[in-house]
C-alpha cells in the first residue's frame, strides 16, 4: 500500500454536521479548511456545488503531497487550492495576497491528529510501533524539536509540567523522574524505550487498565512538540476575522484542553457585536458515526457565526 493510499484512509470526523452548519445560499461559495489531512472536509465542501471554491492548508509534508495528487485526480485543481503551512499563518496568506480571497462563507478546523500519523510507524507518534521518537506534524521542519530531543534535554521539572498540563497525567512527577534516571545511563531513543519507562512508572495494579499508561504522556509530548494549544489560541480570532457576514467557523476538538480554549475564545469573540456562538453546548458524534469510526468518540464540535450587519 502506498503512502497516498494510506493517507486517504483518514476518516473526517463529523463531516455531515460540518456541512449542515457551513452550507450557504451564496451564489459563489468560498470555504477554507485549516487542516486538510486526507481531504475529507475539503472535498465534501467542494461537493456542495460546482461553483464552490475551497482554500486549504496543511503543514504535514505527506498530507500536502498526497493532497495535491488527490485534488488533481478528482479534477478539482480549479476549485480546491492547497497550501503547505500551519493554519496559524492562514490570515497572513490572505493579507499578503498569496490567497486571492478576503472573506469566507465557512471555515472548518479539525484539530484531530490524522489516523495516518498514528498508523505510520516512522512518524513516531504511537507506542504501538517501534520507531524513533519524532511526533512533528511538520516532519520536514528541522527547526521544530522532536519528542526525542525534548525527552532527552528538558529538565525533570519541565517534563513533569508537560505531562501534567498537556496530558493531565497523575503520575507526571514519577514519569519525569524515571525518564531523567534512564537517560543518565542511555539516551531514550524510541517509542518503545519511552513506553517502557512510563509503563513501569505506574503502580503494578494500574498497568493493565482500560487506557494504556503511556497514552496521556504521549499525547502531552505531541502537543508540546507541535505547540498545538498555543497555535490554536493564537489562531481562532485571526481566522474568525476572515468570515464574511453570516459566515461560520466550525472547530472540532478531541480533548478537554482544546475544547476549553475553543469555548473561551468563542465566548470572548461573542462579547463583541460581531460574532455569536451557534452551539451553546458542543455537539458530539452520532451513534451512527461512532459505529463507523470509534476514534471519533471524543470529538466535540463548536460553531461560531459572524453576525450580519442590519
Amino acid at each position: 500500500m502506498s503512502e497516498t493510499d494510506k493517507y486517504l484512509e483518514h476518516y473526517s470526523v463529523m463531516n455531515r454536521d460540518v456541512l449542515e452548519f457551513l452550507k450557504c445560499d451564496t451564489a459563489l461559495p468560498v470555504y477554507a479548511d485549516m487542516t486538510f489531512g486526507g481531504g475529507g472536509h475539503s472535498l465534501a465542501l467542494a461537493g456542495l456545488s460546482l461553483d464552490t471554491k475551497v482554500f486549504a492548508v496543511d503543514q504535514d509534508p505527506q498530507a500536502y503531497e498526497n493532497g495535491k495528487k488527490l485534488i488533481q485526480e478528482k479534477g478539482l485543481s480549479d476549485r480546491v487550492f492547497l497550501y503547505k503551512t500551519n493554519f496559524v499563518n492562514f490570515k497572513s496568506l490572505v493579507d499578503h495576497g498569496s490567497i486571492l480571497q478576503k472573506s469566507f462563507d465557512g471555515i472548518v478546523m479539525d484539530l484531530g491528529v490524522s489516523s495516518h500519523h498514528f498508523d505510520s510507524p516512522e512518524r513516531g507518534f504511537s507506542f504501538r510501533f517501534e520507531a524513533e521518537l519524532d511526533m512533528r506534524m511538520a516532519a520536514d521542519d528541522s527547526s521544530v524539536m522532536t519528542a526525542r530531543e525534548i525527552v532527552n534535554n528538558y529538565s525533570g521539572e519541565e517534563l513533569e509540567l508537560i505531562f501534567k498540563d498537556y496530558g493531565e497525567e497523575r503520575f507526571a512527577r514519577r514519569v519525569a523522574e524515571n525518564i531523567v534516571e534512564a537517560r543518565s545511563k542511555v539516551e531514550v531513543v524510541t517509542t518503545k524505550d519511552l513506553e517502557t519507562i512510563i509503563f513501569h512508572s505506574y503502580p503494578k495494579n494500574m498497568r493493565h487498565g482500560k487506557i494504556h499508561p503511556a497514552t496521556r504522556c504521549f499525547q502531552a509530548l505531541r502537543i508540546a512538540v507541535n505547540r498545538e494549544l498555543d497555535v490554536l489560541k493564537d489562531s481562532i480570532a485571526s481566522v474568525a476575522s476572515l468570515l464574511g457576514e453570516g459566515g461560520k467557523l466550525a472547530i472540532i476538538s478531541f480533548h478537554s484542553l482544546e475544547d476549553r480554549i475553543v469555548k473561551h475564545e468563542f465566548k470572548s469573540l461573542a462579547q463583541t457585536s460581531q460574532f455569536s456562538v451557534v452551539t451553546k453546548r458542543p455537539l458530539s458524534p452520532s451513534e451512527e458515526e461512532l459505529k463507523v469510526n470509534s476514534r471519533s468518540r471524543s470529538a466535540k464540535l463548536r460553531v461560531l457565526e459572524k453576525n450580519r450587519v442590519i
